[in-house]
């Protein structure tokens, strides 16, 4: 079954790039962490090995799918004008080796929010390459963030019209308040 999506969303696909770090912890062998992602997806396998040295190694963990959406232009925005772009990698533990799956990235700092937010995934961010950079700025020029929605207020009740009294009190007996005498 394929997705159906809204004609304003842009799909692009990325590769990511992990390092795993020997911890010296009794109960945790590695650390992940994403350290690159690239413009696009390269020839690679996922799972090579790009890299090693003393206590680390570099993996390409395969590719990812960055969507933008028309009504989360907003976000992207605040991402883009923030100090360091950023696109977030999510990241979740497995039984298959290598023990960690690439489970996505995003560029909306909402959805990162929102996986870190279940405390299963790994989610940190890298810097946002030129190449994605450039295609965010263009899809939220061309989708500006929506305008604030203007909430008309309602006119204020009149007490006197609400507090009207009805025959009910006059003929029942039990509902009368007693005068005083």
């Amino acid at each position: 079954m394929t997705d159906i999506l809204p004609p304003e969303t842009e799909i692009r696909h990325v590769g990511v790039i992990l390092e795993r770090r020997k911890l010296n912890n009794p109960w945790v062998d590695y650390s992940w962490r994403p350290v690159q992602v690239l413009p696009s997806v390269p020839a690679a396998a996922p799972w090579t090995k790009l890299a090693e040295g003393e206590g680390w190694e570099q993996f390409y963990a395969g590719p990812a799918e960055l969507a933008l959406y028309r009504h989360e232009s907003e976000t992207y925005a605040y991402n883009i004008e923030s100090t360091q772009p950023a696109v977030w990698v999510f990241l979740r533990r497995s039984e298959a080796a290598p023990g960690i799956a690439l489970h996505g990235a995003s560029v909306d700092p909402g959805e990162a929010h929102a996986h870190n937010d279940t405390g299963d995934d790994i989610v940190d961010f890298v810097p946002m390459p030129a190449a994605i950079l450039d295609w965010m700025t263009d899809y939220v020029r061309r989708h500006p963030p929506a305008k604030e929605h203007y909430k008309r207020k309602r006119d204020r009740a009149n007490p006197e019209a609400l507090a009207r009294r009805t025959r009910l009190y006059e003929s029942d007996p039990l509902r009368q308040v007693p005068e005083d005498e």
